[in-house]
């Protein structure tokens, strides 16, 4: 994949009550507004390994030729802490199978990324045997995904390694040559931190990054005792890629600086302001669209001169 803008399927997938569409026409839609790739979400109601055998998977890679989206990331969707209180449901290896399976059914498509999550922190065991099993289980992803020629990319979403430093040193520790970050702004963020100084740090080890853009909206509690209120955890709004509190240009630049020259995928993934019609989605989508290009074009002038 090269320095080039798909579009994430889940953003038309209805799943916040917005506008929604088959996923043939939602790659329809990718191409007719201009994007040069799609990231698709492995479930349903897009691209299930239950309901995309050998015949729809040649159907489907034909149909994203046609409309010639020349890079691909499927999406998939595990948690590798999932039920661990219950130790007799080999939950590790019916996730690590289902992740092996991404890296067919990708392979088969005529791509070459899987996006993955880590854990969630569960209290039935501790941070460092969780983070031991996600290390483990990432290691095995990683290694059956070679067969196939596919990269494991490892999102920062999850409780385990969703902090810069933390994502970082769960590729060093995983050291599979195919398992790479897929390194998202929205994190770093949110957590307070310098998102330039973490994009210099995970360029290296990035293969990926998806973007979305917020604002944050003040929450409170209402004190009756004191007749006061108690600030709360901010809401963040989804809004068009301009307007929101993350300088998606000084994180970009900061990866193209520290190497990074793989794919940028634009999701909408909750609740947009102005609504869930079609018409707000294409609007979003656009608008990215335009962001991204004239980013691109202001990198490529830069490192001509």
């Amino acid at each position: 994949m090269s320095f080039s803008a798909l579009l994430h399927s889940v953003s038309y997938s209805g799943s916040w009550g917005q506008a929604h569409l088959s996923l043939e026409d939602f790659i329809d839609k990718a191409a007719d507004l201009g994007y040069e790739g799609v990231m698709l979400m492995a479930k349903r109601p897009h691209l299930s390994l239950l309901d995309y055998g050998p015949k729809e998977r040649a159907q489907l890679r034909q149909h994203l030729e046609r409309r010639k989206l020349r890079d691909l990331c499927i999406a998939g969707y595990n948690n590798f802490s999932g039920d661990i209180e219950h130790g007799e449901v080999p939950q590790r290896e019916i996730q690590v199978y289902y992740i092996s399976e991404l890296a067919r059914l990708v392979h088969d498509l005529g791509g070459t990324l899987v996006r993955i999550f880590t854990a969630y922190e569960n209290p039935a065991a501790g941070y460092t045997a969780q983070w031991n099993l996600v290390v483990g289980a990432l290691k095995e992803c990683a290694q059956r995904a070679r067969e196939f020629g596919v990269t494991i990319g490892v999102q920062n979403h999850h409780d385990i390694g969703a902090g810069y430093e933390s994502q970082y040193d769960l590729i060093q520790a995983v050291c599979e040559p195919n398992c790479k970050a897929l390194f998202d702004a929205w994190a770093p963020a949110l957590h307070g931190e310098d998102i330039a100084a973490a994009a210099r740090k995970l360029a290296p080890v990035t293969a990926h990054t998806t973007i979305a853009a917020y604002q944050k909206r003040p929450r409170y509690h209402l004190d009756a005792a004191v007749v006061n209120y108690t600030p709360l955890t901010p809401y963040v709004q989804a809004v068009p890629i301009d307007e929101g509190f993350i300088d998606y240009r000084k994180f970009l630049g900061a990866l193209r600086a520290g190497g990074f020259h793989g794919s940028v995928a634009y999701e909408m993934c909750s609740p947009l302001l102005g609504g869930g019609s079609m018409e707000n989605l294409d609007r979003y989508a656009a608008r990215f669209l335009e962001f991204f290009h004239d980013f691109r074009s202001r990198s490529e002038s830069v490192a001509a001169d």
